[in-house]
């Protein structure tokens, strides 16, 4: 389940931070191409989901859950692994269309944190 207290803090980038050795310039490289390859992935899982062609939903969740914790949201990559999880086992299946609902509403929240952090990145340059 995705942690509403988490959308109104700032991200925790620091295993980006660490991954990046510190450097501003690769972390908003890596911000970037999150932002410019999420809506893409979504897209897909979006697709799945509305077909309801559970191989091609766990295959985009699987894609798509690392990069959120590497943005500092464990909570939404667990959310996306339980999707991923149900799709590829066919089970819940009837709560999928909610669970997905659920990312796609969060991902405008992460876009929002994404760009406050991009600006501290920016400050440090």
């Amino acid at each position: 389940m995705i942690d509403q207290n988490k959308n109104n803090l700032p991200l925790d980038l620091s295993y980006l931070s660490e991954m990046s050795g510190d450097s501003p310039d690769f972390m908003l490289e890596m911000l970037d191409a999150f932002q410019a390859q999420t809506p893409i992935t979504m897209a897909e899982l979006e697709k799945a989901v509305v077909a309801q062609d559970w191989k091609s939903a766990s295959e985009a969740a699987h894609k798509i859950k690392p990069t959120f914790y590497y943005m500092g949201r464990e909570d939404a990559r667990d959310h996306m692994q339980e999707i991923e999880r149900n799709t590829r086992e066919l089970k819940d299946l009837d709560q999928i269309p909610a669970a997905f609902q659920a990312v796609k509403d969060f991902v405008v929240v992460l876009y929002q944190q994404l760009e406050a952090a991009k600006e501290e990145l920016k400050k440090r340059l």
